[in-house]
């Protein structure tokens, strides 16, 4: 490693969002450009960096910055052009000029102590000068908070951010209790402030431990799905995290429900305690259901015209379930349609928009994700977004996430209608109830309950059903024209438990009996590359593999290596990034793997241009790699949707490789052809849900290629984790059913 020192003559590039900074430095009269990871710095700022010099294949020379440290400007040369370099706002060369002209190398004392004297400067009143004296100070004040937290491994990213939060009350809030950070500040959980409390001496017992532990705990819970843990099972995962007494972490409890930072409810003399915002957000919820759930008066024989009308008009004929659904949506505020493949949902839908618009209202339609959404307009010809654009998100200042629709600005629309809501959260759920005017919007919920839930906490199209407290038409009857199809024959016959025949006289569903993973693999690669794409008239881009785990020799991170290596083969055409042990190549296809609220993205015309704007990218949204761009440490990629987004270097950690995923990131998408890998697994994991999902995610073919008697396994197999959610509690409490139903 290198030193070189100097003052930043120029800043040729900065990412706001990571810090990332191309600037030029001059050093013993010559300048350097250097790169790196430059918080808060500014022209005519004197630092030393540590790092080395490396040859750009483009930019030629420049210093790869691994730390830098702010020195102080000591001669009047630099002292004028630190506060003439605009990093004081208000304060030009003129003005820094004067002031060291006056007071010379003794400029920042004065500023720092006599403050008001800079009044004697002509030009500078009293009330500038103090200006003036609070932004030097505030920068002096933010280098120490981050020396002092460097100290205790936190980088200089979250130590701004720790900074701005705080301001001077940093330095006692982490003396005191540095617990608070995991609650005020995202990116800081309990495991890390926990290591910072443990080099600041905190003891291991000490409440503020204990509380922020037992939330951690049921934070933790909330990844797997859970809006609340048994009191038993939150005390015996929380003695785990933190191995303390089981009678501290029960005062503890209690102080937090005091606190309301969490929520104890009792059912059949069974404690749950649930995270606060999730108990509101279930309760909230709930009664906004209730609300929403009017009965509309609708005429008998005109509902019946209607009925005949839309057939004709369509040329369909409906079912007793379908023309059922269509009453009961002209009839109910709140209305749950739910059905396996080929159960003619789609046909319901239409015959339901078609409905609506006979009479003249206004219809809205969403799904939870881009791909769900477009499907959906593709199936019904009408306009369909993302329930994150309908509610148009507002990525917020300082990463608050919010929605421009909600109480005060709810959504216009006389029906919305919201498909794939087997995928939807709680979160997700509350946010657009809140946008739901009751007695003006129906609410039409249209989803597969035999799919896996939601990947976020609650059980929300499950516990609504369950509740029997709302308008349920359940779609059964497999059409004729989708009974010739064997995934969906065979997608039932799982469901149901039954056995499938796997003969491959099918022209659809495949099963090809391996038992080994190389030679599993050896087939997949096959399957993707020569047989499936001209089978499916199709890319193998567009063939999805799914399977059932991360790790292990068919999980999605060794498959996606391979599969990349065939797919897209390293190129001298194709430029690429390693980031943590995973190659980035241009034209891979690629993940988001968790929500980004803040996220930029634009969708362009033809010519460039960009027609629209918006913020976010979320869980299992899928692009491609357009560019990687070495100079900005960029990467340009375009989503199913069309949304471009410049990703950051920082920031690939939120991506993955896309060749083969987990079944559960697979929910809400179709594609034309599915290989699925199956070998073994825990049991757990490995059933009936995962697999009935697995193969409702095909259009076209779907292929198994693995272990016959790992695949009964999973048939057989109706065990799966058990989730818990309130939101059924919440609806039956209290629950007075003046409306038909």
């Amino acid at each position: 490693m290198e030193t070189i020192s100097g003052y930043v003559d120029h800043i040729i590039f900065r990412n706001e969002e990571n810090g990332y900074t191309v600037l030029v430095l001059v050093s013993d009269g010559e300048e350097v450009t250097c790169v790196g990871i430059f918080t808060d710095i500014s022209e005519g700022e004197n630092i030393e960096c540590v790092g080395e010099f490396i040859k750009h294949s483009t930019y030629g020379e420049q210093f790869k910055t691994t730390s830098y440290e702010h020195k102080d400007p000591e001669d009047i040369v630099s002292i004028e052009r630190y506060l003439g370099s605009g990093a004081v706002k208000g304060l030009g060369k003129a003005l820094a000029s004067r002031i060291v002209k006056k007071f010379k190398e003794d400029t920042f004392r004065i500023i720092e102590e006599e403050p008001e004297r800079l009044a004697e400067i002509k030009g500078i009143s009293q009330q500038k000068a103090m200006d003036i004296a609070n932004q030097i100070n505030e920068r002096k004040d933010l280098r120490r908070a981050m020396i002092y937290l460097q100290k205790y491994g936190i980088s200089t990213l979250m130590a701004v951010k720790i900074y701005k939060t705080y301001k001077q009350d940093v330095f006692k809030i982490l003396k005191e209790n540095p617990y608070k950070l995991s609650e005020d500040i995202g990116g800081i959980g309990f495991k890390t402030a926990d290591l910072i409390a443990s080099k600041i001496g905190i003891k291991p017992d000490s409440d503020f431990r204990v509380q922020s532990g037992v939330l951690y705990t049921l934070q933790q819970a909330s990844l797997e799905g859970h809006t609340y843990l048994p009191f038993n099972e939150l005390i015996e995962q929380s003695i785990n995290v933190l191995n303390v007494s089981q009678e501290q972490i029960e005062t503890n409890i209690m102080n937090l429900a005091i606190e309301r930072k969490i929520v104890i409810t009792d059912k059949n003399d069974d404690k749950q305690v649930f995270y606060a915002p999730y108990y509101y957000m279930e309760a909230n919820s709930a009664r906004m259901l209730k609300g929403i759930n009017d009965y509309y008066e609708v005429s008998e024989i005109e509902l019946e015209k209607d009925l005949e009308e839309i057939q004709k008009k369509t040329k369909m004929t409906l079912d007793e379930a379908q023309k059922d659904a269509v009453r009961a949506a002209a009839r109910n505020g709140l209305l749950v349609i739910t059905g396996g493949p080929g159960t003619g949902k789609t046909t319901t839908i239409n015959s339901i928009i078609q409905y609506f618009e006979m009479n003249g209202l206004d219809i809205f339609l969403a799904a939870p994700t881009g791909r769900a959404a477009k499907r959906m307009s593709e199936t019904t010809g009408f306009e369909a977004k993302t329930i994150h654009r309908m509610l148009e998100l507002n990525g917020g200042v300082g990463g608050a996430t919010t929605f421009e629709k909600n109480s005060d600005n709810p959504l216009e629309a006389d029906v919305i209608i919201i498909d794939e809501m087997s995928m939807v959260d709680i979160n997700l759920m509350n946010a657009l109830l809140k946008a739901i005017i009751p007695g003006q919007t129906r609410l039409i919920l249209v989803g597969d309950v035999s799919q896996l839930p939601s990947v976020g906490p609650g059980s929300v199209l499950k516990d609504i059903i369950d509740s029997n407290c709302f308008k349920t038409v359940a779609l059964t009857k497999i059409f004729r024209q989708a009974s010739t199809s064997d995934i969906i024959v065979n997608a039932h016959k799982i469901n149901a438990g039954e056995m499938v025949l796997l003969d491959n006289k099918s022209k659809d569903f495949f099963f090809l009996k391996r038992y080994e993973a190389e030679k599993i693999i050896n087939v997949t690669l096959q399957l993707i590359i020569q047989k499936l794409p001209k089978y499916v008239d199709a890319t193998s881009y567009d063939i999805q593999v799914l399977t059932p785990m991360r790790k292990g020799l068919l999980g999605v991170e060794r498959l996606n290596g391979i599969l990349q290596a065939y797919i897209n083969p390293q190129s001298d055409k194709k430029s690429e990034k390693e980031h943590n042990g995973r190659i980035f190549r241009e034209g891979d296809k690629v993940m988001q793997m968790k929500n980004n609220y803040q996220m930029e993205w634009e969708i362009k015309s033809k010519y460039g241009l960009a027609i629209d704007k918006g913020t976010g990218i979320f869980n299992g949204d899928v692009g491609k790699i357009e560019r990687i761009n070495e100079y900005t440490d960029t990467m340009t990629i375009i989503f199913d949707d069309n949304k471009t987004v410049e990703y950051p270097y920082k920031m690939l950690d939120e991506l993955d490789l896309a060749y083969a995923i987990t079944i559960h990131k697979s929910q809400g998408s179709e594609y034309p052809a599915i290989v699925i890998p199956l070998l073994t697994g825990p049991s757990m994991l490995m059933n009936r849900n995962l697999l009935y999902t697995a193969v409702t995610r095909a259009k076209k073919c779907v292929t198994i290629v693995g272990n016959d008697k790992t695949f009964d396994m999973m048939v057989k197999n109706v065990s799966q984790q058990k989730r818990y959610s309130g939101l059924i509690e919440r609806l039956k409490e209290d629950f007075y059913d003046n409306k038909k139903i």
